[in-house]
């Protein structure tokens, strides 16, 4: 099992006082000799992260609001890790494929644990028209485009010339006099749930982030869907002869029971909330809590076995951000969980 954690930014970060105070501070000048309070609190999560024992981190991309440019910040502190991979969200319609095939294989070549992709086919139609891109949200069509996206992107990792004649890319000859840091290229993480979209995933993804309703109110109905999801996407990648990995990433918080453990972190994310809404923020978590990856670190690396067992080889986590927490889950679940596979594997 593979352990993961989103990159500290303004608009995926909750519970941590340092980001709410990166975003108040992002309005004016810095203090001569300091860095952006984003950045330090990341690098010092991330370093923190990769001593725990987390295999991956996500940045999450986000350009209108106060968050650090995604590429730049993956740059500045992946380079400084020894281990952990470094996973960029990408939008396509935003970037063209080229760019960021040049992009990623620079990160991956100065990062020492590489890097993925995190490919990302929602997002906002306010920011794509700002920043000069088109986000197509309400048609399959992006599908396609993201396809040949990954494509054109392989492609160029791949060859000395790479030629596509898309719908909506057309690329001739592109070149790259870069390759990837190891011969199986960087891999292409995404999420999707219509039927096109889990097309998609199946020909070109090598990871799919499991999707769930958003209604579902039990752990138990949330393991069914998915199982449901798992199925069906083993049988579109057997059709291809492809294999695609399940991720899946569930709220996880400590505390006597779930329901303690959900009180608590919800106290600790209205404490650095402007405006809180609690009720608001109690619908938001609901999903992510039902993974049942809240409650006392027995119950959480349960948890993760019955996520094992399913097929699920990533648990990207979302939690109330701190140095702290992730030191926590290091001791308490990743390191403890190990070692009881280890001595079952060695058992069995």
């Amino acid at each position: 099992m593979q352990f993961g954690l989103y990159g500290t930014n303004a608009h995926v970060t909750v519970g941590a006082p340092e980001i709410a105070n990166a975003i108040v501070e992002a309005q004016g000048p810095l203090p001569d000799g300091r860095q952006d309070l984003q950045f330090e609190f990341g690098l010092d999560v991330m370093l923190a992260a990769e001593k725990a024992g987390f295999d991956i981190i996500l940045f999450a991309e986000r350009h209108l609001g106060p968050d650090l440019m995604t590429w730049v910040v993956a740059g500045a502190i992946g380079s400084r890790l020894e281990r952990m991979r470094s996973m960029v969200a990408v939008h396509p319609g935003l970037w063209h494929p080229t760019l960021i095939a040049k992009l990623a294989v620079t990160l991956d070549r100065v990062c020492k644990g590489g890097m993925a992709i995190n490919l990302v086919t929602g997002a906002s139609e306010a920011e794509f028209q700002m920043f000069g891109g088109t986000a197509m949200l309400n048609t399959d069509g992006r599908y396609v485009r993201a396809t040949e996206f990954v494509k054109t992107i392989q492609g160029m990792w791949t060859h000395d010339k790479f030629t596509l004649e898309g719908e909506y890319y057309q690329v001739r000859d592109a070149e790259l006099r870069l390759r990837p840091r190891h011969a199986t290229p960087p891999e292409m993480f995404t999420a999707a749930s219509s039927e096109r979209g889990r097309e998609m995933v199946a020909e070109v993804g090598d990871w799919w982030f499991l999707p769930y309703d958003r209604d579902i109110r039990t752990t138990d109905e949330l393991l069914r869907e998915l199982e449901k999801s798992i199925a069906d996407m083993t049988a579109r990648m057997n059709r291809l002869g492809r294999k695609v990995r399940f991720g899946f990433n569930p709220f996880v918080g400590f505390g006597k029971d779930s329901a303690s453990a959900v009180e608590e972190t919800i106290a600790r994310i209205i404490k650095y909330e402007r405006n809180p809404d609690t009720e608001k923020i109690r619908r938001s978590m609901l999903p992510a809590t039902l993974g049942g990856c809240m409650g006392t670190p027995v119950e959480i690396r349960r948890q993760i076995g019955r996520f094992r067992d399913m097929g699920i080889e990533l648990i990207l986590f979302k939690m109330a951000t701190s140095v702290d927490e992730v030191r926590r889950i290091g001791a308490e679940v990743i390191a403890p969980y190990r070692t009881e596979t280890e001595r079952l594997s060695r058992a069995g």
